[in-house]
């Protein structure tokens, strides 16, 4: 079977909408895949600023802004496809929507972005709400990505993302485990914009620092870093974790860069040492804004190299949209009612099936 699928991801950096074109193909149970268009939408200033802060809403203001970026994420869909030239060429979309609320704990996880929005708009199928099942059967709601990394990235032993959190998975041909490492570019972002630039591309001012290590000793002792998987984060939790020592400090921009990457760098090979899947030599995909940061993946190499894991970082199409290109599978695995999130990763009593299908 073949399926042409539009995927929506919305990261917790808030850089933009990733919109992907994907095309699948399954055969006898075996997945391949080709991004045949994608791109990046930035947000309008006024909704990233809405979203960033909607937990500050009113009742009232939360469900208005819920259907004003569905419909924003529908017309995105619409303009992606005039652009394009994909009428009459789409099967459905499946939408991440983006994070505002995320409490496991409590049964709870809110991905705004109405679907119904979306499909009226757009005109097309739709499918959201991809972590709702899940957490309703008690697991964590995410990392929902490891159902991609087993049918289309199998080769790879561990893939690592790293958005405004990094987040790894572990896994054989039989059984995946998956979870949120530590905050990331939320970091490195926020402490670029101090001098002025929207991000530390390549790692440069990184590169340029010292080790802070006391700073890096403080930013180690958070207990979420001792807890086994399944476990993630909400982007509340994730900034708990380094903002408080970040913002005490006095020391300069170049330096908490060149720590936290450090930092993130030395999670990683922690997270590789206790989740170890081989003792024979093996493989890291890397993806995500993060892997355009030559200084980080320098470091990220350093560690792993001393457990025999050799990082690759692919094409770029790939590194900026894999989650895109992986929330399209979730969705196309919905549209064939078949299990599309891992109990094994997650936590959940089992694996199931999650998506709420709108149609326009």
């Amino acid at each position: 079977m073949i399926y042409n699928v539009i995927g929506l991801m919305s990261g917790s950096s808030l850089d933009g909408l990733d919109i992907a074109h994907v095309k699948f193909e399954e055969v006898r149970g075996k997945w391949s895949y080709e991004i045949l268009n994608a791109t990046c939408n930035p947000y309008p200033a006024p909704i990233a600023t809405k979203l960033k802060n909607a937990v500050n809403l009113n009742v009232a203001e939360f469900l208005e802004l819920n259907t004003t970026y569905g419909r924003l994420l529908g017309e995105s869909v619409k303009g992606f496809i005039i652009e394009n030239g994909l009428e009459h060429k789409i099967n459905f979309v499946a939408s991440h929507g983006h994070t505002i609320h995320h409490n496991p704990e409590k049964r709870t996880s809110f991905q705004m972005g109405d679907g119904a929005s979306i499909a009226v708009v757009s005109g097309l199928p739709v499918i959201s709400d991809l972590r709702n099942t899940d957490v309703a059967l008690g697991g964590q709601g995410a990392p929902i990505v490891p159902i991609g990394d087993r049918l289309l990235f199998g080769e790879y032993s561990y893939l690592l993302n790293i958005g405004g959190i990094a987040n790894l998975t572990c896994q054989t041909n039989d059984s995946s485990i998956a979870f949120d490492i530590c905050v990331a570019n939320q970091a490195l972002n926020a402490l670029a914009q101090k001098e002025g630039f929207a991000m530390d591309s390549g790692g440069t001012l990184a590169a340029s620092g010292s080790l802070l290590v006391n700073v890096l000793d403080a930013l180690k002792q958070n207990n979420y870093y001792k807890k086994a998987a399944p476990k993630s984060l909400s982007n509340e939790q994730a900034i708990e974790l380094v903002f408080p020592v970040l913002n005490e400090s006095q020391h300069s921009t170049a330096d908490l860069l060149h720590t936290v990457c450090e930092l993130i760098a030395w999670q990683v090979a922690q997270a590789v040492e206790t989740n170890k899947v081989t003792l024979e030599p093996t493989k890291m995909l890397i993806t995500g804004g993060g892997a355009f940061n030559n200084y980080l993946v320098q470091r990220i190499e350093t560690h792993l190299g001393e457990l025999n894991v050799t990082v690759e970082v692919p094409k770029p199409d790939l590194i900026k949209f894999k989650e895109a290109v992986v929330m399209a599978l979730i969705g196309t695995l919905r549209w064939r009612e078949e299990n599309n999130v891992l109990s094994s990763v997650t936590g959940a009593q089992n694996d199931s099936c999650g998506g709420a299908l709108w149609l326009p």
